[in-house]
C-alpha cells in the first residue's frame, strides 16, 4: 500500500478516535494506547492499511480483534475500505503502551 501523506493527515485523527473505542478484552486500555496499532497509512482510494499485533500470539482475541478494527475503521465517511495486518514482528512489550495507559494500569 503507498500512503497518501494528505489523505493520512487528513483521516489520522478520526482513526485514532475509532481505535481508541477498541478494547483487548484482557485490560481495560484501548488498543491505540496499549501500542498494538504499528502503522496507519491512508492510500490515494482512500483505502485505510493498519499494521497491529496482539499482546501475545495466544491472545483470545487474536480472532475478533482484527474485525472489531476493521469494521470500526471501514465505518468512518471518507473511509472506502479498510485492511488490518497482524503482525509479530516487534514483538510487543509494555514499553509501547503510552503514558496514559501506564498510568491507568497503575504501572508508574
Amino acid at each position: 500500500m503507498t500512503s497518501d501523506p494528505e489523505k493520512t493527515a487528513a483521516l489520522k485523527p478520526l482513526i485514532v478516535a475509532a481505535l481508541s473505542k477498541v478494547f483487548d478484552p484482557e485490560i481495560p486500555v484501548n488498543i491505540y494506547e496499549l501500542g498494538l496499532i504499528y502503522d496507519i497509512l491512508v492510500d490515494a482510494a482512500s483505502v485505510v492499511g493498519i499494521r497491529m499485533t496482539l499482546t501475545a500470539p495466544g491472545c483470545p482475541a487474536a480472532q475478533s480483534l482484527p474485525v472489531e478494527v476493521k469494521n470500526k475503521i471501514a465505518a468512518i465517511d471518507g473511509v472506502t475500505d479498510a485492511v488490518v495486518d497482524i503482525v509479530w514482528d516487534p514483538p510487543w512489550d509494555r514499553d509501547r503502551m503510552s503514558d496514559v495507559a501506564k498510568l491507568q494500569l497503575g504501572m508508574f
